[in-house]
């Protein structure tokens, strides 16, 4: 009998030991059957089992409500309301309110609501609410509101609201709102409202005053990003460091590409607008009336030779664009057989071996081996008469600079001269590949189509269906003329070729560069508040802003891609006529290969547009070294 004795008393002990370890759960238990938050409460937040390896250790006190799971640690106090899984630590007090999951850490008092995830570690107090994410750490205080994630840091308070993404970091006080990105660094007070993306660059951006009275803008990396002369001149540059573009006060902008070529745009007082694309050559604009109709007439000069397209006028959310109107329509006939094929396709050869700028572009542009339809033929004209002429600005660029470096001057920061023969057509990899090309050839086939129709539908007596209707003069001066979506926007539109060199702005606050040839792959379909929509950049030359990326185009020079692009198919459909049935081209239908003029698109050049071109050259030499010596400005050499 006493040999049993000493294992009755050891199992009374377990029995004691085990009825202990069963209280909290019973009175927890207890607790949720009442109107503290079973299933049948509104304050329900019901949590997954916690695994049997990692038990969880709640302490809890004066009405709180927790929910612990997975290996976390809680200690909830003062009526507050606490959800912690997946290994997190938090301590809540004075009726806070805090989800935490994800390993995260936080500390919330003084009826914050905090939300915290993914190992973030969270301070919240005086009522402020704060989502924290992604690693990120957080001090909130004085009721201010702050969304935080990406692994960034932030510290706000007195009442601010404060967003922070992607790594960045963030002080805000006083009433001030800020909106942070991409890895910033933002200090905002006082009730000051900013907004910052791109990282160091844009959000450290300062702007000095020189002593002779010029400003500069200079980013984070220590980059100039923008000059503004005394006179109101500026200048934006681009991420290698030189003038992307230039706004004079009087209006002229000026773009640089990257290979040197340099675009003037100016409007006279008289309402002509100027555009040069070089020394000698570009184009004037002027509007007329003709038939009680508005139309635009541009006379474009080049290698001493004027000639003038017609442009009729539509209105589209709150300003005018143009259409181009061919100036001549062939026989039905002949749009036929540019639209179809040539059987099993011929070769062709286009005699540019040994031109410098078929060496120079040798990585970008390679002509199809066969030609299996026109339109193929006809692709392959429009992208080397692109290149040409890119080839050509250039060229007239590195002549200018080496002159003006003659008389002292620097050029204004252009290219060296181009590169030797880079491989000419023969490379096997190019930037423009096969589908680019496919995607041009299918835009020549729709807009070949579309002219068909419209010289059936002039034949015919009828309105051309593929013709925005020029705004009638009295429409011109309406507070509301009727709108005629442009086709730059038409969805079966999306393939566009740089004409005239252009300047998008990247989120750094510096600019890149669209050259013309390049082309774009329009996306969206309808414009932001500043008119304009996001592009893919499909291929590039060297220098210009990188295949891939995406940015922000106006919709009116995406109109004047697509007027550019027409015209170059008329031009290539001409060339077509002057050798179909020559050098194993097959013939086009007898009779058809005949064009007439098309009453709409015809215009007189205008007398005065070399002269006009000259003056405006001259005055953005003048407007160029302005800014370079305001960039010099308080720098010593």
């Amino acid at each position: 009998m006493k040999s049993g004795q000493p294992g009755r008393n050891l199992a009374a002990k377990w029995t004691v030991f085990l009825v202990l370890l069963m209280l909290p759960s019973l009175a927890w238990g207890q607790k949720n059957k009442g109107g503290g938050g079973g299933s049948s409460g509104g304050g329900s937040h019901p949590s997954a089992p916690a695994h049997t390896s990692a038990p969880s250790h709640p302490t809890s006190s004066g009405g709180s409500h927790t929910t612990t799971a997975g290996g976390s640690h809680t200690t909830t106090a003062g009526g507050s309301h606490t959800t912690t899984a997946g290994g997190s630590h938090t301590t809540t007090a004075n009726a806070g309110h805090t989800t935490t999951a994800g390993g995260a850490k936080t500390t919330t008092a003084g009826g914050a609501k905090t939300t915290t995830a993914g190992g973030a570690k969270t301070t919240t107090a005086g009522g402020a609410k704060t989502t924290t994410a992604g690693g990120a750490k957080t001090t909130t205080a004085g009721g201010a509101k702050t969304t935080t994630a990406g692994g960034a840091k932030t510290t706000t308070a007195g009442g601010a609201k404060t967003t922070t993404a992607g790594g960045a970091k963030t002080t805000t006080a006083g009433g001030a709102k800020t909106t942070t990105a991409a890895g910033a660094k933002t200090t905002t007070a006082g009730g000051a409202k900013s907004n910052t993306s791109g990282g160091k660059n844009a959000a450290a951006s300062k702007t000095v005053t020189t002593a002779h009275g010029n400003t500069k803008t200079i980013n984070g990396s220590g980059k100039t990003t923008s000059v503004t002369t005394k006179s109101g001149t500026k200048a934006t540059y681009s991420s290698s460091g030189k003038v992307s573009s230039i706004h004079t006060k009087s209006g002229t902008t000026i773009n640089h590409g990257a290979n040197g070529s340099r675009t003037v745009t100016s409007t006279k007082a008289n309402g002509t607008r100027v555009v040069s694309t070089g020394h000698g050559a570009g184009y004037t604009e002027h509007s007329f009336s003709r038939g009680g109709r508005s139309y635009n007439s541009r006379t474009y000069y080049r290698g001493g030779h004027a000639y003038a397209h017609v442009y009729g006028r539509g209105y589209y959310h709150g300003g005018y664009y143009n259409h181009y109107y061919p100036g001549h329509y062939w026989g039905g006939g002949y749009y036929g057989w540019a639209y179809g094929g040539w059987g099993p396709g011929i070769g062709w050869g286009w005699g540019w071996g040994g031109a410098p700028w078929y060496g120079f572009y040798g990585y970008y542009f390679n002509p199809y081996p066969v030609y299996a339809a026109p339109a193929f033929w006809i692709t392959d004209y429009l992208i080397s008469a692109n290149l040409q002429a890119a080839y050509a600005a250039q060229a007239a660029a590195n002549a200018a600079a080496v002159a003006s470096a003659n008389a002292g001057g620097d050029g204004g920061g252009a290219v060296a001269a181009a590169p030797a023969d880079g491989g000419g057509g023969g490379q096997q990899a190019v930037v423009l590949t096969p589908e680019v090309k496919q995607a041009i050839a299918d835009e020549v086939k729709a807009q070949i189509a579309a002219e068909r129709d419209a010289a059936a539908a002039q034949s015919a007596g009828t309105s051309a269906p593929a013709a925005a209707p020029a705004a009638a003069a009295s429409d011109s001066a309406s507070a509301t003329p009727p709108e005629v979506v442009p086709d730059a926007l038409n969805p079966n539109n999306r393939t566009f070729i740089v004409a005239d060199t252009i300047n998008p702005q990247l989120p750094d606050g510096t600019e890149c560069s669209l050259t013309q040839g390049d082309v774009l792959t329009r996306i969206d379909d309808t414009p932001d508040a500043n008119q304009n929509v996001k592009v893919l950049v499909s291929g590039s030359q060297k220098g210009d802003c990188s295949s891939g990326v995406q940015v922000a185009v106006a919709v009116n020079d995406l109109q004047e891609m697509h007027n550019h692009f027409r015209e170059q198919i008329d031009d290539g459909l001409e060339q077509l006529a002057k050798n179909q049935g020559k050098n194993g081209m097959p013939a086009a239908p007898a009779g058809s290969a005949v064009s007439k003029p098309n009453p709409e698109g015809q215009a007189t050049p205008d007398p005065n547009a070399a002269a006009d071109l000259q003056k405006q050259q001259q005055e953005a030499d003048e407007a160029e070294k302005e800014v370079q010596v305001a960039q010099n400005d308080g720098i010593s050499n």
